[in-house]
């Protein structure tokens, strides 16, 4: 197994490509094994990211009421969760929560909204967000659900750097955890976005009952879809949703996730997002020493997150910059 690991390992920091048998090989690795995992992948993501963190934050500046049926999500309104509904908030909240977002070390703040897509005069206001949100010299994005050309092309006049946009698992088993949407959709928007000028931040969630092959999969889609940025989130099961029931993934195994996703997409960012308080638990400051190079600080959509001083404490140990 080690003689294998380096060999794969010095593949990639020669800038080489692994294949999908070598990125099954790596899912296989377990026991003690996973620690010398860990340590490639870090390597990996020294060489090609250095020691610098990227923070964001984000804001659910619309919530609930969403009529797609994705069997994860608090926001849907196929099921009773008991989330917040309400439509656009105002400006200054947006504002507000933007300045404590850059006051806690982000450099990216993300304006997200339920729904399949946003419409022409959400847009238009969301725009208008996206100037302001500039204009206090950070990096704006959006998560808007679907979006069609012109709508991503205002956006991106308005002065939207990045836009999010998760694949969430693999084609294969995406009808099992979505059925009012597909997943060519998904991929029709990234490509819009990217032909318009814009960065993607596109990843997924895992611990959906997905195994190794669709997490593989995943990931190569991705790499060939070439986004630059890609968020990992870890399923908190929500009461009310189908997969209400489902458990916690094991800390070492979220770790492994975050590790061979470095090994396949080795010069990208690898954002560790949603989920990580829970998947996690005790073993946070690991996520540093196992490829990412990436963090969603403060709260999520619906629930909420770990406090940003406890992250940048945890960054600062480990010698690492934001």
């Amino acid at each position: 197994m080690d003689n294998k690991l380096i060999t794969i390992t010095e593949k990639v920091l020669k800038n080489k490509l692994i294949d999908k048998s070598e990125a099954y090989f790596l899912s296989d690795i377990a026991g003690a094994g996973v620690y010398k995992l860990f340590s490639y992948a870090n390597s990996i993501k020294s060489y090609f990211r250095g020691d610098t963190i990227d923070l964001c934050s984000i804001v659910n500046a619309k919530s609930g009421a969403c009529p797609e049926d994705c069997s994860y999500c608090a926001q849907s309104a196929h099921y009773n969760t008991k989330v917040d509904v309400y439509p656009i908030i105002p400006i200054d909240k947006i504002i507000a929560r933007a300045i404590e977002a850059k006051k806690n070390g982000a450099r990216r703040f993300c304006i997200v909204t339920s729904g399949r897509k946003t419409d022409d005069k959400e847009i238009k206001t969301i725009a208008n967000y996206v100037n302001q949100i500039k204009d206090l010299g950070l990096l704006a994005c959006a998560t808007l659900g679907i979006l069609g050309e012109e709508e991503i092309r205002i956006l991106k006049e308005s002065g939207l750097d990045r836009y999010h946009h998760n694949l969430e698992t693999s084609e294969a088993f995406f009808p099992e955890i979505c059925t009012t949407h597909t997943y060519a959709e998904k991929v029709i928007t990234i490509k819009r976005a990217k032909e318009l000028g814009l960065s993607v931040c596109s990843g997924g969630i895992f611990g959906l009952g997905e195994g190794w092959e669709e997490r593989i999969e995943m990931a190569f889609a991705l790499r060939d879809l070439d986004v630059d940025s890609v968020p990992i989130n870890f399923l908190s099961p929500v009461p009310g949703t189908p997969l209400e029931g489902k458990g916690y993934l094991n800390p070492l195994e979220a770790l492994k996730i975050i590790a061979i996703y470095r090994f396949i997409l080795p010069d990208k960012e690898i954002r560790i997002c949603g989920g990580r308080n829970t998947a996690l638990r005790t073993l946070q400051p690991f996520i540093f020493i196992s490829g990412a190079d990436s963090l969603l600080i403060g709260n999520y959509l619906t629930t909420s997150g770990r406090n940003p001083e406890e992250d940048r404490r945890t960054m600062e140990d480990l010698g690492l910059r934001w």
